[in-house]
């Protein structure tokens, strides 16, 4: 068999150059019924050793020659912009070491405890199979094992290599004789390649110690809250000791089990000359001196209320290509951690989210808030937060309701309300209408019939009819009046106008899809915010308005470096042009004039140029406000993320609101937490053009537009009525429809 010096020395073959085979026959013949009966089976003698005479050997050979030795799986951190830590994840809690960077006290206990001829025998230890096989005779029973080290590690590498396929750990720590003759070619192997020292820093790093601690370091941090190279001697047999029951023998559960075990592997080291038997007897008088750290695994122990952004990142590197092939290969690399992912989260950004919805919302409210900001021309998402933490108690979740549903959000996303009016009016932009364009805006009127659509088109067959948010608003409107005032009359004619294709189009080409991953439905009701989106779609979707028109798709990782070093690809935000630079400037100063004197005044920004928009859905059950600076765009949304609250009459924060309004809560949401993310960063200028409101920049009589000679209306620069689409007709009844009343509920969304 395979000799060693005493010590540690490398491992060199018998015989100068015996095979395995010869090996292991040597070893076979005399000691497969006590390896069988060692490895925990009760086969029948003569079925044991007819096993060894009849093919061992000729079966040794057929399994594989070379040892899997899997990279040991190990927590993966997950850092901000900056490099600091918002958690740390992992499918088993390991931090690998090397040898030199572990208690020599550490060494000593656990060979003493676990293989006290290591350093004299080869792969398998006859000697201690034969002391063994003579005490379990005697006890009738099997009481003690004889695995060595090395065949030790062997079996750990098998359960490694099965991850968390509960068939796979089954199969490698099954007690059969097959599996322990595998485990017994491989140990003869590693013995061969690796050593005695590496085998030791191996076993040191695979086993389990229990706790969720797997490996030296972690069990040592676990335990002691200290590091292994720092482990005492009373502390390092404590940790020695667990390894062969970690259930049994888990000082956190039974301190008196786990003492009279320690004081066990202080006796063993006393007894082989490790430590002399004074400094034992006083390491066996000392008290245990845990000193425990919980485990900190997982989103849920995220910092600054990440814990939704940081499951956003696992869900981002399950689901891209770029960190492997298939669905397989990128759980499998997750679950083998050991990576450093450095992320996109901006820690100045992050805690002024967390900060504004702790100051506007609270955790036990009948309704919550999500925010979500990121950055123009990158992508980048900077915050991500919610009301109701990431958790399992009462008034926590784990739905993250700022994403769609794939990456782990509600099912469907949330209606948007009247911030979805800015990709119709967009669209009407890029397609030519004047932003003088008006339409009579009655406060209530039916849906015009028949609209085109990217397919067809769309036929008002039930009488759907659509009513502005207060008696009062009564048109005729242009763009920059409707827009501020958020007239949802107005925006129904448009997008019945210019058709619902040109809209969708747009919207589309601006990253915006359903929560559910279906496409934006083709009806004029979407103008209205009747489709459900989620939060970080209609953040990035704005972004491009600051962005001059060109839209980016987000990203949430910067960087992914393995335990070896290596730099991974990481997916990388995509730009393409949406609209023209124009459009977007004239987006930009329509819904500035939102935040100027329109519903969104409480959201503005002081000494900031800002944009945006409100938006407040059917029976107030949802309320939103989207809006962006050139370096900063938000979304943020109130609401029920589970049932249909109406918000009327409702105390959110502490505070009473009679109606809830996209401004009145949204609103002061979005500007603080805009305010201190941007806080002592540059304040640039928003790109914009010159619009003439028709009501406030009258022309002289003489200059106004006449209806032309046979009647039919102006061309909208400031008269009454617009010039309609070919085959297009307004219903009956569309300049009046004032009778006071609330809009149909299928399609009539609340406008601010």
């Amino acid at each position: 068999m395979t000799k060693t010096r005493s010590g540690g020395g490398t491992g060199t073959g018998a015989g100068g150059g015996s095979t395995t085979t010869q090996q292991a026959a040597k070893f076979l013949g005399v000691s497969m019924l006590a390896g069988a009966v060692l490895a925990g089976i009760a086969l029948p003698a003569a079925g044991a050793l007819g096993l060894a005479a009849k093919g061992s050997v000729e079966g040794f050979d057929e399994i594989p020659a070379n040892l899997k030795r899997p990279p040991l799986s190990q927590k993966t951190t997950i850092l901000d912009a900056e490099g600091g830590q918002i958690a740390t994840v992992y499918s088993r809690n390991r931090t690998v070491v090397p040898l030199k960077d572990v208690s020599p006290y550490m060494r000593k206990a656990i060979v003493a405890i676990e293989d006290a001829r290591f350093y004299e025998h080869g792969a398998v230890d006859l000697k201690g199979i034969l002391r063994a096989l003579n005490k379990n005779a005697q006890d009738g029973g099997v009481s003690e094992g004889a695995s060595t080290l090395t065949q030790q590690y062997v079996k750990n590498v098998f359960v490694e290599e099965a991850g968390n396929d509960a068939d796979k750990v089954a199969q490698a720590t099954q007690q059969t004789l097959g599996r322990k003759i595998k485990e017994l070619k491989y140990a003869i192997q590693v013995e061969e390649e690796l050593g005695k020292r590496t085998i030791l820093e191996n076993y040191l790093n695979i086993t389990f110690f229990g706790q969720q601690a797997y490996g030296v370091e972690a069990a040592s941090q676990r335990y002691f809250s200290k590091s292994a190279k720092d482990l005492k001697l009373e502390e390092a047999a404590l940790l020695a000791g667990i390894v062969q029951s970690p259930s049994r023998y888990d000082p956190l559960n039974d301190e008196q089990e786990a003492t009279e075990r320690r004081n066990t592997v202080l006796q063993r080291m006393a007894d082989l000359g490790d430590v002399p038997q004074a400094q034992a007897d006083r390491a066996k008088a000392r008290p245990l001196g845990l000193n425990v750290s919980k485990p900190r695994n997982g989103c849920i122990t995220a910092e600054s209320g990440a814990g939704f952004f940081c499951d956003y990142v696992r869900k981002v590197f399950l689901q891209d290509p770029a960190f492997g092939r298939t669905q397989e290969d990128r759980s499998k690399r997750w679950d083998q951690g050991g990576l450093t992912i450095r992320t996109t989260l901006d820690d100045q950004a992050q805690q002024s989210v967390q900060d504004s919805i702790a100051g506007h919302v609270r955790q036990d409210d009948k309704v919550a808030t999500a925010v979500t900001l990121v950055e123009p021309g990158t992508g980048r998402i900077l915050g991500m937060g919610q009301s109701r933490p990431y958790g399992f108690g009462e008034n926590e979740t784990q739905i993250n309701l700022s994403v769609d549903y794939a990456m782990g959000g509600s099912n469907y996303g949330f209606q948007v309300g009247s911030t979805f009016k800015p990709f119709t009016a967009a669209a009407a932009v890029e397609k030519g209408t004047p932003t003088s364009q008006s339409y009579p805006s009655p406060n209530k009127m039916p849906y015009p019939s028949p609209v085109q659509t990217c397919n067809g088109t769309w036929t008002n067959d039930r009488g759907e009819t659509v009513q502005n948010e207060t008696e009062k608003e009564i048109g005729p409107y242009s763009l920059k009046e409707a827009t501020a005032k958020s007239i949802n009359t107005y925006f129904v004619a448009m997008i019945s106008d210019i058709g619902i294709c040109p809209v969708t189009t747009l919207a589309q080409n601006m990253g915006v899809r359903m929560g559910h991953g279906k496409d934006l439905p083709q009806e004029p009701s979407l103008t209205l915010g009747s489709a459900t989106i989620s939060p970080l779609t209609m953040a990035n979707a704005y972004a491009t308005f600051a962005n001059g028109g060109t839209y980016c798709t987000p990203v949430a990782i910067d960087s992914v470096t393995t335990a070896d070093g290596e730099k991974l690809d990481v997916p990388k935000t995509s730009c393409k042009r949406a609209m023209s630079e124009k459009t977007a400037g004239t987006l930009n100063t329509l819904l500035r004039g939102v935040v100027e004197d329109g519903t969104g005044k409480q959201a503005g920004l002081a000494g900031r140029d800002s944009a945006g928009k409100t938006g407040t859905t059917d029976n107030r059950v949802a309320a939103w406000f989207v809006g962006y600076t050139p370096n900063m765009a938000g979304a943020v949304w109130v609401g029920s993320p589970t049932t249909r609250v109406p918000m009327e009459n409702i105390y959110i924060g502490g505070r009473y609101h009679e109606k809830v309004f996209g401004g009145g809560v949204p609103g002061p949401i979005w500007r603080d937490a805009m305010s201190g993310a941007l806080a002592g960063k540059p304040a640039p200028s928003l790109p914009t053009v010159k619009i003439e409101d028709p009501k406030r920049d009258k022309p002289r009589e003489e200059e106004r537009p006449r209806p032309d000679d046979d009647g039919k209306p102006g061309n909208g620069n400031g008269g009454a009525f617009p010039t309609p689409t070919p085959g297009f007709s307004f219903p009956p009844g569309f300049i009046g429809g004032n009778d006071g009343g609330f809009g149909n509920g299928d399609f009539g969304q609340g406008n601010e």
